[in-house]
């Protein structure tokens, strides 16, 4: 597996290319800001891009998006629950930012989804709790957890939507599940594994 972790933005974002070394076809998840440096990063890689997908609509994930999908061509895909806007402006607007509408998906998705990429599968988790339509992406011996779950840390829910007892059911009842050596990329910050988190997070022990 390809894999390239950008980090992009004045939120500092985490946005991700994952490509298959068999067939060159890649995706990119979360294009935050920075459509140019993301776009360089596609073609150093030699990646035809198929899809962008945005684990949930906040503005410092998706800024980015249009542009992206316009220079590549690919299709967009995001969660059947978010695709209303308007939580995601309002954030904007508490934070003094603007950006580009968001395309219409191309692909709805919902729990147990499979994504592929080449030859690459990736499982798609419903994860809300930080957004209503927050999601995680499985495979590969990876968790892509977006705003869910962080390095010893969770995603904020004092935001418009946000859900402090529902991020909570989806890290028990969904990531933690997983296998110890799963690594966690995040949507802020470095990249952990689940057993880490598991044993050290202080919002999940006790």
């Amino acid at each position: 597996m390809i894999l390239r972790a950008l980090e992009v933005g004045p939120f500092a974002s985490n946005c991700y290319i994952v490509g298959s070394e068999a067939t060159k076809e890649g995706m990119i998840i979360d294009p935050g800001a920075e459509a140019d440096f993301i776009l360089d990063e596609v073609r150093k890689l030699g990646l035809n891009i198929k899809l962008i997908v945005a684990t949930h609509a906040h503005i410092d994930h998706i800024a980015a998006l249009r542009r992206v999908k316009e220079a590549t061509g690919a299709k967009f895909a995001m969660h059947e629950l978010e695709t209303n806007g308007e939580t995601s402006k309002g954030i904007a607007r508490m934070l003094g930012l603007s950006s580009d509408p968001l395309p219409k998906p191309d692909r709805l998705l919902k729990d147990g989804d499979v994504i592929e990429i080449g030859d690459l599968r990736f499982a798609v988790l419903h994860t809300p709790g930080h957004s209503l339509g927050g999601i995680s992406l499985y495979g590969e011996g990876v968790i892509f957890s977006g705003d869910t779950l962080f390095n010893f840390g969770i995603g904020r829910t004092d935001f418009p939507g946000c859900s402090y007892e529902e991020i909570m059911e989806s890290i028990h009842n969904k990531l933690m599940t997983l296998p110890d050596d799963t690594i966690v990329l995040p949507g802020h910050g470095p990249e952990t594994t689940i057993g880490a988190e598991r044993k050290y997070n202080p919002f999940l022990r006790g």
